[in-house]
């Protein structure tokens, strides 16, 4: 674990590196004690290398045995923490040479889960960021791109499946009941994309044909007892390698593609070049024991990580600074992939609402708390903390405004240069403006803000009607409050697709771009007085500041025929109610039950358009949060929607059954949705009377969405009959570690019932259940996180005893594995937004987890910017907020 001091990384310091690679050789000798690697480098000058300069290789958690230079024993070397530098070089490092090393590693004792470890007595490995300087000395940086030739050696009885990047080139057998496996990568690529797989496993194989006619091999590898779930994985692949071909006119480069499933998994999943590596949760699906979200996930990040074969890996990142060069770029694409499967522009447009819907619970409050950071940040301590929403989702969003800006045929045009430019390169975000940019001959230069500049825009509305010149003027001016040391923000380049509503709708939607901090635009010919639909479809990640009128947001409810803005003027009459505390009035009822009788509205859309506001983002509207208020206000809210639409929600319960046998497509999906939104608001109304109905689908249910809906119905109201089919749920699939991470979720996010056990004591009690285990990073993301993370008002408790629980498990956690030690760290980031006495109590944990000895590198630097960047816990002392 890193427990060095602070040591700040900064992007205007970046160079080039001194030595490249061109060839590398690598022999792998697996074991789970004591795994022996032999690296042979081909080292190379770089393009400023300076004569007699020293050969600096990274290194972490190794047993350095010997080393050779050009074939020779080479003894001018130093060894210090985190590196091998290298002396006395061959013609002082001018030419071309040869280093051998031989080192050793422990993958058995790595709870980290970065570089080479163990899991369920198979080897798998973790490289991005910075986990390949765990297996062997090298120069561990995405812009040293070399060629991979990998021999890996194993007990065959043992470890019979040896997988590596590439092309499979040789197998041998060996003496004593050991075997060889030798794979080739052709594609040059960075040490963070190498992987290697051994272990007992199976596979699925399907071979297809791509559109120039060649033939691929897709394997998608798990151990045995769950091949059977991994049809929807594969059929999600094929679905993702013919979309990019079709969309983008990308191609599969390998002979062969594979995937690997793992349980034991930091991430979602990981791009390696043709051997990707997934945590299971996204690979594994079967109807029994994975609902609609799961599969969809899976789609999701399957397609994901495949789009990653080329924005990534074909092209990847310079340094990482850059790293939303592929990961907003991908998240973008497999949003547009995930959209178009839907196949309908209904469907698109609730795709569209839940990408919204993640980016404002999630992302908005980091950008406006101590871990805001630009896309493309500036400066950071462990590049294991920037894998963040903004560098993602945000990043996702700042590549869409590109496609707004120049349109789909034009942003295809920018691809297609970036390519042309780029492949087999390592480069930055500016090279990806160039491109769209000079593909399509605008003026892209204020756009670079987006990739600077930290913290959502706010975007202020003024409108002003001239009845007498049939005028309408609409002034627009924007604004970013400083943060992330930036005191001074420049005007973004903001894309805004707007539409005048009429009674007449005779006006066309339009494209405006926002470029100063003030403008204004008139609009002519205008016989009424219309009303206004800005940023449709979610043109621009801003927060509009718009007083607009109730009768307008009730129009655009029931006629807007942006889908995204109908939702959206909806959340914003919920949250100005529940704000005030108060309950939704009789119009907005009508409006509720209009659209949920309406025979032609998608039954996906009903069901996001009558859920409220998440408690996360109704916070960022509040000068000063008080949670249990929010908590109780919302509640007292959705409780009056169950009751007042009773009749409607329990019409359409009956009118969304889906018979038949299961399909994960999306109507079906959509239907099932609303069905358990109407089952959850029935037992919010009365769970007396309903929960004799949700116990029976949940006896009945033959697949997991009904199943798990109708339990989650019964916990969440509080129901008398929970107890005994959560019971009944962990004993029917004990064997099937993802569906008990659903089990414990469920218990770790319950919300509070009034006379029945505190969600606190229960997260205490499933922490010493048998099944729980700290260094299983699902099981401590469906327990601690859930709980801390996810479940507001049963964590912020006025007497602290959350906070303090969460101090407790941060520290259990650092030294387990400190990546998820540190995102748990960040559930505090927020507590000067917070009203007394949370704020103290969220404080003094803070200070507690701060003062305490051993702080790997991941978490202190989270604790540090939440206290106040700099500053000890008592320099991080504020007066509360006023």
């Amino acid at each position: 674990m890193k427990t060095d001091l602070p040591h700040s990384f900064r992007r205007l310091e970046y160079s080039p590196p001194t030595y490249t690679l061109g060839q590398v050789a690598l022999d792998i000798a697996l074991d789970p004690a004591h795994t022996i690697v032999k690296s042979r480098l081909e080292v190379l000058p770089g393009p400023h290398h300076a004569a007699d300069a020293p050969l600096i290789l990274q290194g972490e958690e190794l047993e350095f045995v010997s080393l050779r230079v050009n074939g020779e024993v080479h003894r001018q070397f130093e060894l210090s923490p985190g590196f091998l530098k290298i002396l006395a070089l061959p013609d002082g490092g001018q030419k071309a040479f040869i280093v051998e090393i031989i080192c050793a590693c422990a993958p058995a004792t790595n709870t980290s889960l970065m570089g080479l470890y163990v899991s369920n007595g198979n080897f798998f490995t973790q490289c991005e960021a910075e986990g390949f300087r765990k297996i062997t000395y090298f120069l561990d940086r995405p812009d040293v791109m070399a060629r991979y030739r990998v021999t890996l050696r194993a007990i065959e009885a043992d470890y019979p499946v040896l997988l590596s990047n590439g092309n499979l080139i040789d197998t041998e057998k060996l003496p004593n009941g050991w075997h060889l496996a030798t794979w080739e990568d052709p594609f040059p690529k960075p040490s963070y994309l190498f992987a290697l797989v051994a272990g007992k496993l199976e596979c699925l194989e399907e071979t297809i044909t791509t559109s120039s006619g060649a033939t691929k091999l897709l394997q998608i590898w798990v151990e045995p007892a769950d091949l059977k779930k991994t049809r929807h994985a594969m059929d999600s692949l094929i679905a993702a390698i013919h979309w990019d071909e079709k969309r983008f006119g990308l191609e599969l480069d390998l002979e062969r593609f594979m995937i690997v499933a793992v349980s034991d998994f930091n991430m979602g999943a990981m791009e390696n070049k043709g051997l990707n590596i997934f945590n299971t949760k996204f690979i594994l699906a079967q109807p029994e024991t994975a609902t609609d979200a799961d599969f969809a996930n899976i789609e999701s990040v399957v397609a994901h990580e495949y789009f990653h074969n080329w924005t990534g890996n074909r092209v990847t990142c310079r340094d990482w600074f850059q790293l939303s060069l592929k990961e907003g770029l991908t998240v973008f694409r497999d949003q547009e992939f995930s959209a178009d499967q839907m196949g309908s522009e209904s469907g698109r447009a609730v795709r569209r609402i839940d990408d919204v819907r993640v980016l404002r619970q999630l992302q908005f409050p980091e950008d406006a708390g101590p871990m805001a950071h630009p896309i493309r940040p500036d400066e950071y301590e462990e590049i294991n903390n920037f894998y963040t929403v903004t560098v993602y989702e945000k990043g996702a969003e700042v590549v869409r405004m590109y496609q707004t800006l120049l349109g789909v045929e034009g942003f295809r045009k920018g691809m297609d240069l970036y390519f042309q430019r780029h492949d087999g390169h390592a480069v930055t975000c500016d090279d990806f403006l160039a491109a769209m940019a000079d593909a399509n001959g605008r003026d892209l230069s204020r756009f670079k803000y987006w990739y600077s500049q930290s913290g959502t825009p706010k975007v202020h509305v003024a409108e002003r009607y001239d009845a007498s010149l049939q005028q309408y003027h609409l002034t627009l001016s924007q604004s970013c409050t400083p943060g992330d040391g930036q005191t001074l923000k420049n005007a973004f380049h903001i894309p805004l697709k707007m539409r005048l509503l009429t009674a007449s709708n005779d006006q066309a939607e339009q494209l405006l771009e926002l470029t100063q901090e003030n403008q204004t635009w008139v609009f002519e010919g205008l016989a009424e007085r219309p009303a206004l639909s800005l940023n449709r479809g979610f043109s621009a990640p801003i927060q509009l500041k718009f007083a607009q009128s109730q009768d307008d947001l009730m129009h655009l409810f029931f006629a807007d025929d942006d889908a995204f803005n109908r939702w959206e003027s909806g959340q914003t009459l919920a949250m100005q109610l529940i704000l005030d505390n108060h309950l939704p009035d009789s119009a907005l009822i009508d409006a509720y039950r209009h659209i949920l009788t309406d025979p032609d509205l998608d039954p996906a859309f009903k069901e996001l358009a009558l859920s409220l506001p998440a408690e996360s983002y109704l916070y960022e509207q509040c000068v000063e949060v008080d949670p249990q208020h929010i908590h109780n206000a919302r509640r007292a809210f959705r409780h009056a929607v169950a009751s007042e639409l009773r009749l409607e929600w329990a019409a359409l319960y009956q009118q969304m059954q889906t018979p038949g046998p299961f399909s994960p497509d999306a109507v079906s999906a959509a239907k099932r949705a609303l069905k358990n939104c109407a089952l959850n608001m029935l037992l919010e109304a009365d769970p007396l009377i309903w929960a004799p109905m949700a116990v029976n689908q949940y006896q009945t249910a033959d697949n997991m969405t009904d199943r798990y809906g109708a339990l989650a119905a019964l916990v969440i109201c509080g129901s008398k009959e929970a107890q005994a089919c959560l019971k009944d749920f962990y004993t029917r699939f004990e064997g099937d570690t993802l569906v008990i991470d659903k089990w414990f979720a469920l218990q770790a996010s319950r919300p509070p019932v009034k006379g029945a056990q505190s969600t606190l004591e229960a997260v205490q009690q499933l922490r010493q259940h048998a099944a729980f285990k700290m260094n299983n990073p699902n099981r401590v993301r469906s327990v601690i996180h859930a709980y801390c993370l996810n479940n507001p008002a049963s964590f912020h408790l006025a007497d602290g005893s959350g906070y303090v629980f969460w101090a407790e498990a941060v520290l259990a956690l650092n030294a387990v594995n400190p990546q998820i030690a540190a995102r748990l760290a960040r559930g505090l980031d927020r507590w000067r937004n917070f009203a007394q006495p949370f704020q103290s109590q969220m404080l003094a944990a803070l200070q507690r987890v701060a003062t305490s000895p051993g702080l790997s590198a991941d978490v202190r630097e989270v604790i540090n910017k939440a206290i106040g960047a700099g500053a000890t816990p008592e320099q991080g002392k504020i007066e509360p907020i006023k």
